[in-house]
């Protein structure tokens, strides 16, 4: 695949999204989909992810962010433009 069939985004995602385990099932889903990227805890409550990869696993990604795990409760998603972080798999870092 060349790198102009990637997209990249952004996504902040608001709710019941902290200590419920969304990183960890964040870093599942995006595995499943062959995605790179990271995701991260935001000092404010929200959760934080860069997702790159073919343009419908990112758009299934997405989706996936809209409902979270099934112990979270997602009130609010925010979705932008992010630069590709390049093909290094996919983790959790550390909050920020």
């Amino acid at each position: 695949m060349s790198d102009r069939a990637r997209q990249a985004v952004r996504l902040v995602v608001s709710g019941r999204v902290q200590g419920v385990g969304f990183r960890w099932w964040t870093v599942a889903e995006a595995k499943r989909l062959g995605l790179d990227g990271w995701v991260r805890n935001r000092r404010e409550g929200t959760v934080e992810a860069v997702v790159a990869g073919p343009p419908d696993a990112v758009g299934q990604m997405i989706a996936a962010c809209r409902q979270g795990p099934v112990s979270a409760r997602v009130d609010d998603l925010t979705v932008g433009d992010a630069t590709d972080p390049g093909r290094i798999g996919f983790r959790e870092e550390a909050t920020r």
